[in-house]
């Protein structure tokens, strides 16, 4: 690496921030769905900054909008002065997000998002007891670490708050996957109410749940899931947060919003990553009487500032403009479909699962589904020596994730996939990575 930037990243920064492959690698440039390294190599982006380079880079739509606003010579004014780029954004938000009278607060990061509606929901109930799933992820901060059902990612066993947890819908493992799908819907009902039950003092503020489980490894439970919990989320007052941080903005393809695929209107919904396309943009949407909960003075310093508001005004023009959710519907099915097809004789392989951009492979040791990550790392490896740039998750680290910016084209795919088959075959037949 160039003038030892590892060193001296190492020398700076802390160990429990990791750093991709063996050789990392640093990122100096990018184009459509490619990126290019310090070293001159340049690479078929599957991951996208971790699913947040969603248009993807060098789209001149956006540069454009961003050197508008930078134009005027101002970058940040705060939320004690009227933004006309973050109401415009607000009211975009508002109009597709399927939530009735809602409210919209900006912030930087899907963290403080969550957190967010953490706060409007705990006042709204006046309860800090809070529903969970198991092998959730919902950011690095106190509240959010706390209701983080994945021990990798908690790094505090303290916690602000109240935490009973659900059975999540992973297939694999877990008392839910021995079931046949069928009934595995009423079993996660029976589920949450021996929890309300046994767990809590029964004023429950909250359940807050991932369509579908981004750092879990793409984990999903059925559709429906959701509604069947929120029929008895509302026996009893619980109020619902989708955490849209990963699924939102049409990536499953079959949906504008994860929610959708169960048949549910949250109270609340978080959003994060994507529509900010690399500019620091997040921030949570819900009705009115749940986000006026908030009895103090509040605002976000950086949260929906002029230039990432802009941003994410262009962002979202351009997904609604080229129908991009469509396109992830029809290019993530070639990507799954094509690896379903070509990794079936694989025992090492114990399951291809996602939805639309949103793909996981799950490695195991062959004819078992004990998780296999020596060999997730081995295949993540190949994959970047033959130009491809995936991502790893799992509560195991046994997953490989890839999240494409949804531009990806149908070529682009097959390329793709040409590479990922020839890594996951060249590894699973004992072959090392370049």
């Amino acid at each position: 690496m160039t003038d030892d930037l590892l060193a001296r990243h190492r020398a700076v920064l802390p160990s429990w921030m990791p750093l991709y492959y063996a050789e990392p690698i640093e990122l100096v440039s990018g184009s459509g769905r490619r990126v290019t390294d310090a070293q001159g190599r340049t690479y078929l982006d599957f991951f996208g900054g971790v699913l947040t380079n969603m248009i993807g880079y060098d789209i001149p739509e956006i540069r454009e909008a961003v050197q508008r606003q930078l134009a005027t010579g101002l970058v940040h004014t705060s939320t004690l002065y009227l933004i006309r780029q973050q109401v415009e954004l607000a009211e975009k938000i508002v109009r597709h997000s399927g939530i009735p009278d809602a409210r919209v607060f900006f912030t930087n990061s899907g963290t403080e998002a969550n957190e967010a509606a953490l706060l409007a929901a705990t006042n709204h109930r006046r309860s800090h007891q809070i529903l969970a799933v198991r092998n959730s992820y919902h950011g690095r901060t106190y509240a959010t670490m706390g209701v983080t059902g994945n021990r990798g990612w908690s790094a505090s066993a303290l916690n602000p708050l109240q935490v009973a947890w659900l059975h999540s819908g992973e297939r694999l493992r877990g008392l839910l996957s021995r079931l046949d799908p069928a009934e595995r819907l009423d079993a996660a009902v029976e589920d949450l109410r021996e929890v309300l039950a046994t767990q809590t003092a029964g004023d429950v503020a909250c359940l807050i749940a991932e369509p579908v489980q981004g750092v879990g490894g793409f984990v999903h439970g059925p559709d429906g899931l959701l509604a069947a919990w929120q029929k008895v989320l509302d026996e009893h007052g619980i109020l619902l947060i989708s955490d849209e941080v990963q699924t939102g903005w049409g990536r499953t393809g079959e949906h504008f919003w994860g929610y959708q695929a169960h048949g549910v209107t949250p109270d609340l919904l978080t959003f994060a990553k994507g529509i900010g396309n690399g500019f620091a943009l997040a921030g949570v949407v819900g009705r009115a009487e749940v986000m006026e909960s908030v009895p103090a003075i509040s605002f976000s310093t950086f949260g929906g500032n002029p230039l990432a508001t802009a941003a994410g005004n262009a962002v979202l023009d351009y997904l609604l403009d080229h129908d991009l959710q469509a396109n992830a519907a029809r290019v993530g099915a070639i990507l799954v479909d094509g690896l379903r097809a070509a990794v079936a004789d694989l025992d090492c392989v114990a399951e291809v699962r996602g939805k639309g951009l949103m793909l996981g492979v799950e490695f195991v040791h062959p004819g078992t589904v004990e998780p296999d990550p020596a060999l997730t790392t081995r295949v993540f490896e190949a994959c970047r020596a033959g130009g491809l740039l995936v991502g790893k998750g799992g509560l195991y680290g046994n997953v490989l994730r890839m999240g494409p910016p949804l531009t990806l084209t149908e070529d682009e795919a097959r390329e793709g996939l040409a590479i990922l088959v020839d890594a996951v075959r060249s590894c699973a037949d004992g072959g090392v990575a370049a």
